[in-house]
């Protein structure tokens, strides 16, 4: 007789229920791989989305910026006529004289020259005139004063063409509109298309962007008395803020006793961490301006306040690199006969040092794109000198971005690409450096 004549023997439903075991095994493998493998699907879309946006941004900044990184410049025959720059003949010993000689005037007569202009026709003297920076005066003072022996000489000078003159030489503006909806003449585009021909207008390397300070014309503005500035704010805040925020961790990791006290102050230190930079800001206004009578637009006060916002995060770094040196290293050392301190300096404190440096220089970085604590205290002033000293008026790089961006002149939007992709390479640099650090300290254990 078969099993199945007899279906309550215990042999008849095994094999069914073990197929009925079996698929539901199945089954839950199966639903369990494909969760795994829907998991890992949004992991990668993630990451994907993520990198999407960041080639958007990375293509929209340097589309519009790296044109900065070039200035249309003209070549005239510069003549420093000595009847206009040294009338009473001083031998160049009038400084005053020669910073205010009409400089203008000897532009006017070059370029009238270049371009075959007849010097009674007014008109076409101040269309041509346009072409030119009025930022030249500058320039051309700067060339007598550093050498005087340059008053009677004729020198085929580079100079800087108007901004307008740029963007249409980039092709920043439509050109096929008529003339009266657009800044730059059709007699101005002849002359253009005139001294391109001849080589005498080019496109050259901007050094301004990174040597000139403040200004009003964004051919002759740029970003030197910003990174000077920054390169000060960062100087203070790396004196200040490692060395007091490596001796807190010390002293809460190493030698403070566990206690609320204690507990309160890790507690506070990890808020001040997520404060809002804008809090700091106001904080140093009040502190470092108001009470203690700092100058504003000091690179001083911007240091301080940076220092503050930055020390939470090294704080907070350099205890996670303590903690992660094997607790073996510092029972060892006790047990050769090191006091504490000899512990933690001469065993622990080398080997977290790798995470220390990493953690200082990632919070540099942040404190170099920091804005808003910059702008309460007054850093937003127009300065065109490079400061002599922490405490003499200046400005930052993202703050010097934020100017631009306010700006309502075209030319001023690739400068203002073009200084943000400046401020991305030295974080970018900054940021590497950090990788390279931990690379070559780190120990594995």
């Amino acid at each position: 007789m078969s099993d199945a004549t007899f279906p309550d023997r215990p042999g008849a439903a095994a094999p069914a229920a073990l197929d009925r075991s079996v698929a539901r095994r199945d089954i839950g493998l199966k639903r369990r791989y494909a969760a795994e493998r829907r998991f890992k699907l949004y992991g990668l879309l993630a990451i994907l989305t993520g990198l999407v946006f960041l080639a958007i941004l990375l293509w929209t900044v340097v589309s519009q910026g790296y044109t900065a990184f070039w200035q249309t410049e003209i070549r005239l025959p510069i003549t420093f006529s000595q009847s206009v720059i040294d009338p009473k003949n001083t031998g160049g010993k009038d400084l005053a004289a020669l910073r205010i000689a009409n400089y203008p005037r000897l532009v006017q007569d070059a370029i009238a020259q270049k371009l075959g202009i007849d010097p009674s026709n007014r008109a076409q003297l101040r269309a041509a005139n346009e072409l030119v920076s009025q930022g030249v005066r500058t320039q051309l003072a700067g060339i007598v004063m550093n050498d005087v022996t340059t008053i009677g000489t004729t020198q085929e000078i580079w100079v800087p063409a108007n901004s307008t003159v740029d963007s249409a030489v980039k092709g920043q503006f439509d050109l096929s509109i008529p003339e009266d909806r657009r800044p730059i003449k059709d007699q101005q585009l002849q002359w253009i298309r005139q001294l391109e021909a001849s080589g005498d207008l080019q496109q050259r390397f901007n050094t301004g962007l990174f040597t000139f300070g403040a200004s009003s014309r964004a051919e002759t503005a740029g970003l030197g008395v910003a990174i000077v500035g920054s390169l000060y704010m960062m100087g203070i805040v790396l004196v200040l803020a490692l060395p007091i925020g490596v001796a807190a961790s010390i002293y809460l990791e190493e030698f403070a006793p566990k206690n609320r006290f204690t507990d309160l102050i890790e507690v506070n230190i990890n808020n001040l961490a997520a404060v809002p930079s804008i809090v700091y800001g106001l904080l140093g206004l009040a502190v470092f301006v108001n009470w203690f009578g700092l100058p504003r637009s000091a690179a001083l006060v911007g240091g301080l306040v940076l220092t503050l916002m930055t020390l939470p995060t090294i704080i907070i770094a350099t205890r996670a690199a303590l903690k992660a040196v094997p607790p073996s290293i510092r029972a060892a050392a006790l047990g050769l006969g090191a006091s504490k301190t000899q512990m933690v300096f001469h065993h622990v404190l080398p080997l977290a040092m790798p995470g220390i440096l990493t953690g200082t220089i990632i919070g540099l970085a942040h404190a170099l794109g920091e804005t808003a604590p910059l702008l309460l205290i007054g850093m937003v002033a127009f300065v065109a000198d490079y400061p002599p000293t922490p405490l003499a008026p200046s400005t930052a790089l993202p703050v010097q971005i934020y100017m631009w961006a306010n700006e309502a002149e075209r030319a001023f939007v690739e400068r203002t690409s073009g200084a943000i992709i400046v401020l991305l390479l030295f974080l970018a640099v900054m940021n590497i450096a950090a990788i390279l650090l931990r690379r070559k300290f780190e120990r594995r254990w």
